[in-house]
């Protein structure tokens, strides 16, 4: 490595040649060099400094132009902070530029390289910041012919001397002793002045340091806080007068024995404080921070928070001395507990209130989330807390197939509106099989512009099953388990619908009554005659086809209707039912029950006003069956041209 600058430079003052025939240049070398010092001494700006250092070296070396560049390598970049023989513009330019690997490369060279032509050493020619430099250079006619490092004592590169000439200036060597020894002095300058600003930055720190030591010592004083500095090799511990005070005693009051102040430490807490103190002095934790109960001077115990840490190391890593705080947290400690109280006390009821008391999110950009769900959420929907808690997927995909876009629909109505969300749906459970679940819960909006909902979800199945079989009963005739009488007028009603949707086939209407029917309750009873009507409807409900509907009207009165069928194919349902009433008379104990029935048929069409309408008709030709005899089949009267054509056609 080329040897430094510094030594090369500004003390070759000391042996100049007396047998030198230039005096003048060693005595305005000598001048230099004192202006150089007496700017050192008074705190010049550098750029001043090294400004008149440039111009010394320009007036003893006519047609060459010096720049200094020094590297500000956070910033990125190095400024150009002295060269009074270039352009302004080409000062701006090359102070805009990153010439750091360039000031490198220079680093690296002999101290009085010639840059110019091909000369210049392969990693200065390979440097973009280098020819970024020269590119400049160019454009204002300007050529590099010299490259000095400017090194610190050590051999450091702290900038880099440019030599420039005119670019069509006549070739000549440019003056390397001088400018060897002007990089000299300019390195001392930089240096001196780089020593400078890390010694008021070390002050400024220092004031910072000593201001914030007083800002925290008033802020300890009125905040329950005591300072404690430890010496671990005597076992000494030294107390602030704020630290004696937290636990009620005076300054001499306590001892300054580590023994006496683990013998404060509560019984159940001190293993843990030691392990803990152990485990910082190993190295094992950045700071040493615990919370304890420590006894006052009363006897009570109290809470604390101490944090602190090892300040200083023997050269084997043992630690000697460690500085400290305590706080008092009693207060804290109890507000926690309360908090934790009536936090266990909510969460033991939403765990025990059968049902799934939970928190639900959604975000402006949709994402959704339970942020709380509790115990419950095991029996509702069959999963863990932490599974519905990872994501709403796991609970969409138990949600019946048929209500899930209900379900989508409701949260998004009662999200937009800040509506109280109700809802029933079902979900398909692997263990309990398909149940019915009932939300409830109130939205209310985020300041982020999300949504939150609280609620509870029951198991609402089995008054699901209720409901069912409520409205089973009032649709079915409790004796004879067929529709009743409001029941069949629905269904006629659906019918009478879709014959006018579809403008489709007209459908049957029959009218059936029981022959002597209170001649039978008469003759055996009630119960008896319960036992006929009940034979009757069973075997009406077997002759019904898919489609077909059979209902009691009332008493001993029923009706069916046939949906598409025409009155040839009535008056066959109508013969079959008369006959295997006739086939299978009820049997009562030993007594066997013959039954009849007489039954009207009639048509309904598109053209009736409603369903009473054809029943109307159908209960006239009941009434005409009755009229010629019981057991009998008869015709609405409009319906029997009609009839006959049919029976004609068929035969």
């Amino acid at each position: 490595m080329h040897g430094s600058t510094r030594g090369e430079g500004c003390f070759s003052f000391m042996r100049l040649d007396i047998a030198d025939k230039n005096m003048d240049r060693n005595l305005h070398l000598l001048t230099t060099y004192r202006a150089t010092l007496a700017d050192i001494a008074r705190n010049a700006p550098l750029a001043e400094s090294l400004s008149l250092l440039l111009s010394a070296l320009e007036e003893q070396a006519p047609g060459i132009s010096g720049a200094i560049l020094v590297p500000d390598r956070e910033g990125g970049r190095a400024p150009l902070l002295a060269a009074p023989g270039l352009p302004q513009d080409c000062i701006d330019a090359i102070d805009a530029i990153d010439a750091i690997d360039a000031i490198d490369a220079i680093g690296t060279m002999p101290l009085t390289a010639d840059v110019s032509g091909h000369s210049a050493a392969p990693a200065l020619e390979d440097s973009p910041g280098w020819r970024s430099l020269q590119d400049i250079f160019s454009r204002h006619d300007l050529l590099a012919c010299g490259a000095l490092p400017l090194l610190n004592a050590g051999g450091a590169p702290l900038g880099c001397l440019l030599l420039l000439t005119q670019k069509n200036a006549p070739r000549a060597d440019w003056p390397r002793q001088t400018a060897t020894e002007f990089a000299g002095l300019a390195a001392l300058a930089i240096e001196r002045d780089a020593d400078r600003r890390r010694m008021l930055a070390a002050e400024e720190a220092a004031r910072r340091s000593e201001a914030g030591m007083r800002r925290m010592a008033l802020a300890i004083e009125g905040s329950a806080t005591g300072i404690w500095d430890r010496n671990i090799a005597t076992g000494e511990i030294d107390y602030s007068s704020g630290w004696k005070a937290l636990l009620g005693y005076t300054d001499a009051e306590i001892s300054d024995r580590i023994e006496d102040s683990y013998a404060r430490v509560h019984p159940d807490d001190l293993a843990f404080v030691q392990e803990t103190i152990k485990a910082h002095w190993e190295g094992k934790t950045e700071n040493y921070a615990v919370e304890h109960r420590v006894r006052c001077k009363d006897s009570s115990y109290k809470w604390i928070s101490s944090r602190g840490k090892v300040v200083s190391r023997a050269a084997d890593g043992k630690p000697l001395r460690m500085i400290g705080t305590t706080t008092d947290i009693s207060a804290m400690r109890a507000l926690s507990e309360r908090l934790q109280q009536s936090v266990d006390l909510v969460t033991c009821l939403t765990n025990e209130v059968p049902g799934l008391a939970y928190q639900y999110r959604r975000l402006p950009d949709g994402d959704e989330s339970f942020t709380y769900v509790s115990e419950g959420v095991r029996d509702i929907y069959e999963l863990t807390p932490a599974q519905i808690g990872a994501g709403v997927a796991p609970l969409h995909s138990l949600i019946h197939p048929d209500d899930f876009a209900a379900y989508r629909v409701a949260l998004a109505a009662s999200g937009a509106g800040l509506q109280r969300l109700h809802l029933e749906f079902r979900v398909n459970l692997p263990r309990q099989g398909v149940r019915w679940r009932q939300i409830d819960a109130r939205p209310r909006r985020l300041p982020d512009g999300g949504t939150l909902w609280h609620g509870f979800v029951t198991d609402v199945t089995e008054r699901k099953r209720l409901e069912l079989e409520l409205q089973a009963q009032a649709a079915i005739d409790f004796l004879t388990q067929i529709p009743n009488r409001r029941c069949f007028m629905a269904r006629m009603e659906e019918e009478l619908a879709r014959i006018r949707r579809a403008i489709g086939k007209p459908s049957a209407v029959l009218m059936c009554d029981l022959d002597n029917f209170k001649a039978i309750n008469d003759s055996y009873g009630h119960a008896t005659g319960d036992l006929v009507l009940k034979h009757f409807a069973g075997i009406l409900q077997a002759a019904l086809r898919k489609n077909d509907s059979a209902g009691r009207i009332g008493g001993e009165e029923f009706a069916v209707v046939l949906p598409g069928a025409d009155l040839a194919e009535a008056h066959v349902f109508a013969q079959r039912v008369q006959q295997q009433l006739v086939a299978t008379p009820l049997r009562a104990g030993r007594q066997t029950i013959a039954v009849t029935v007489s039954i009207g048929i009639a048509m309904m069409t598109d053209a009736d006003a409603d369903a009473d309408a054809a029943l109307s008709r159908s209960d006239t030709a009941l009434y005409c069956a009755k009229e010629n005899g019981r057991n009998r089949i008869s015709i609405a009267v409009e319906c029997a041209a009609e009839f006959t054509g049919q029976k004609l056609q068929a035969g």
